[in-house]
């Protein structure tokens, strides 16, 4: 086992969920009791400036090592897993030489299974670290932590390869979507940054979906089901009309590139009241309007179609597509590219079908790009990564921060 691999086997016995429903920063203690893990590591690594504040966003720097000035650049990971599966007790799994099968997850009975995940078929010969089926496994984004310092550590035991400033944060809720809420971006001190928490090797995200999200109230009337002819309303079944008043072709689960969709993520229902909870997605502002306005549409017509019962709709803005604050510098980009081609790795450029914190920091001033992690299946039992990609991101982000110093010094 290598630094990366070590690091990110200790990083995942940290149980980091975020949760929605709290609304103190970070939103679970064990992102905090990370955090304090991963600043006692960097405080022993002699970074500087290294700082964990009350909300657990926790930066630091490694400080230029060239005389000649070059623009400082940053490194940004989260810390939470997302909610949607358990990340409490990871117990990973270590499959060497990989060559083909499919791969049983523990004794959970669950398989990794080659029909239904067609790109394992491209990693024979590698080393996969998969969970045991019981839970996510927290490649995202705890192997971006893993691999940003595994990076660091690299140039400083490696002082011949220059570098300027480079700055790290690691932020808590990104899961959630409050990852850059309290961002300091002038303190962190990078005129640009990479968020690593992308997917399968050679991955370069710099367009994402704007992103808003929905809440459908359905409202009925409980009455006591023995007394209830002509007036119990169950709202429950109001709820269900409108899910399947929308367009079923337009969800996650059938579209990919550049499509948008409609995401029904949870339901809290009741005979009184059952509520919806939808995120929309688009990577045109005007498809993500069009959105809105589509769903405000289908609760009039329901509405106007209901003899009893109502439903009401609130929709709130997430975030926006990258891709207008990071264009007008294009040789963020180039810079990975080249940096990448220099590792072996060719870029493939493709828009996130979804959001990082790189995406708010990036309307923040911060302009933020996303670069792979070498993960696959993220937010579920079926997450794996390579211990070839972990290794390659270090590479990457080594070079990066060379081929800055060397290509921009004044």
């Amino acid at each position: 086992m290598n630094n990366v691999v070590n690091r990110f086997l200790k990083y995942v016995t940290f149980d980091t969920q975020s949760d929605a429903e709290n609304s103190a920063c970070p939103s679970s203690q064990g992102q905090l009791v990370l955090a304090q893990e991963l600043e006692a590591e960097m405080k022993a690594l002699g970074l500087s400036d290294v700082n964990l504040d009350q909300n657990g966003y926790l930066t630091a720097k490694l400080p230029s090592n060239i005389n000649e000035q070059v623009p400082a650049i940053g490194f940004v990971a989260h810390m939470d897993t997302a909610p949607d599966e358990s990340g409490k007790n990871v117990k990973p799994q270590l499959i060497e030489n990989y060559q083909g099968q499919d791969i049983a997850l523990g004794t959970s009975g669950e398989v990794l299974s080659t029909s239904q995940y067609p790109d394992m078929k491209k990693l024979i010969g590698h080393d996969l670290i998969t969970t045991d089926g019981t839970t996510l496994l927290g490649a995202d984004n705890k192997a971006g932590i893993a691999e940003i310092l595994t990076a660091i550590e690299y140039l400083i035991e490696n002082p011949e390869i220059p570098h300027g400033d480079i700055c790290i944060g690691f932020t808590p809720d990104e899961e959630i979507g409050r990852g850059a809420d309290l961002f300091d971006v002038e303190k962190f001190g990078a005129e640009w940054a990479y968020t690593i928490d992308g997917g399968p090797v050679g991955e370069l995200e710099y367009e994402n979906f704007n992103a808003s999200s929905a809440k459908v109230t359905c409202r009925g009337v409980s009455v006591h089901p023995g007394t209830a002819k002509n007036k119990l309303v169950n709202s429950m079944n109001i709820a269900a009309q409108f899910q399947l008043s929308m367009p079923a072709e337009e969800t996650p689960e059938c579209t990919e590139g550049y499509e948008g969709f409609y995401h029904l993520t949870s339901i809290k229902s009741g005979i009184a009241a059952t509520e919806l909870h939808y995120i929309i997605r688009d990577f045109e502002s005007d498809g993500l309007a069009n959105r809105k306005s589509f769903m405000e549409n289908k609760v009039a017509e329901l509405n106007h179609q209901l003899k009893k019962g109502s439903v009401e709709i609130e929709i709130s803005d997430s975030y926006s597509n990258m891709k207008e604050m990071v264009t007008p510098h294009p040789h963020i980009i180039e810079l990975a590219k080249q940096s990448m081609l220099d590792c072996d790795v060719i870029a493939d450029i493709k828009p996130i079908r979804g959001g990082t914190d790189g995406a708010r920091l990036s309307f923040m001033g911060l302009p933020c790009p996303n670069i792979f992690t070498g993960g696959y299946n993220f937010h579920g039992i079926h997450e794996f990564i390579t211990v070839q990609g972990m290794n390659k991101a270090v590479e990457v982000i080594v070079k990066l921060a060379e081929n800055t110093a060397n290509q921009l010094r004044k």
